[in-house]
Formats: C-alpha cells, sequence, structure tokens
C-alpha cells in the first residue's frame, strides 16, 4: 500500500458510530443472535414420549381418535416389547415398500410378519387375558423366536 491509497481513504472517527436500531431491551439481549436466512427443520428426536393413550376400565383395550384396539399385553418385559415394536415396525416399512414396488409376494410376506408381530404383542389372536402366564410366556418368546430369525434370513 502506498500512501497515495491512505490518502484517498476518508479519516477514521475515534467517536463511536450511532446505532442504526434501537438499544435491544434485556429480554432480546439474552438471546442469540438470529440468521434471517430460512428456519432449519429441527430433527426428530427418537426419545420424544406421547402421552399413554386412554384405556379400557379393564385394560384390555386402548381408545384412539374413539376408536377400540386391543392394548398390548401388560405383561410383557419392556425389553421383549420394546424388541417386538422393532419388528412390526420393520414389517409395516416392508409392506410400503413392497406395495409401491407392486411385489405381490414380498407384501405378503411383510404383512405376515405384521401379523406375528401383533399376535406375540399380543394384540391379535387369543386375547390375553384368556391365557394364562406359561400361555402368555410362551406365545411372546415363539414370536421373538421367530422374527429374529426372519430378520437375519433378509
Amino acid at each position: 500500500m502506498d500512501a497515495s491509497d491512505e490518502s484517498a481513504r476518508p479519516a477514521e472517527s475515534t467517536e463511536p458510530a450511532e446505532p442504526t436500531e434501537p438499544a435491544a431491551s434485556a429480554e432480546f439481549s439474552e438471546r442469540e443472535p438470529q440468521s434471517h436466512s430460512q428456519p432449519q427443520p429441527q430433527p426428530r428426536s427418537r426419545s420424544r414420549k406421547r402421552p399413554p393413550p386412554d384405556t379400557t376400565p379393564d385394560g384390555h383395550f386402548i381408545l384412539v381418535n374413539g376408536r377400540k384396539w386391543r392394548a398390548t399385553d401388560p405383561a410383557l418385559p419392556e425389553e421383549t416389547a420394546a424388541r417386538l415394536r422393532h419388528h412390526l415396525m420393520a414389517a409395516r416399512r416392508a409392506v410400503r415398500s413392497a406395495t409401491t414396488a407392486a411385489d405381490p409376494q414380498a407384501e405378503r410376506a411383510a404383512r405376515a410378519r405384521v401379523h406375528r408381530a401383533k399376535v406375540a404383542l399380543g394384540e391379535r389372536g387369543t386375547p390375553w387375558w384368556e391365557q394364562t402366564e406359561e400361555q402368555r410366556r410362551r406365545r411372546w418368546e415363539e414370536g421373538v423366536a421367530q422374527l429374529d430369525e426372519e430378520e437375519r434370513a433378509l
């Protein structure tokens, strides 16, 4: 930079610059600066919890939008129930993929997996409240074993 460049610049002021916007209140000064770009969608939280649905007084059914659905067997251990829900949702995704691909054989197989998961959860088949403890345990243990085997075969 030579001397002619420095003379072309205006002299810098030692006075503080005037604010271009009114001073922010204390309420706004604590916030992080906002970006003027489009807001980014928040990632879905896999840990969000919905409130439990209403149930019938006997606990056999849940109420969703005014409709009764058979409740999951309450005797099901939480770890087993989580594995069965995982299988159920994977099978439902497989149904969607098969129908989108117009593959009737894959759709039948996926719908059979959905059914097996729901039976193991106690939501289909013989009502869980009519089964003995041993029958209930056998139902979910066999269901998990079948679904785990099918998942390994995929």
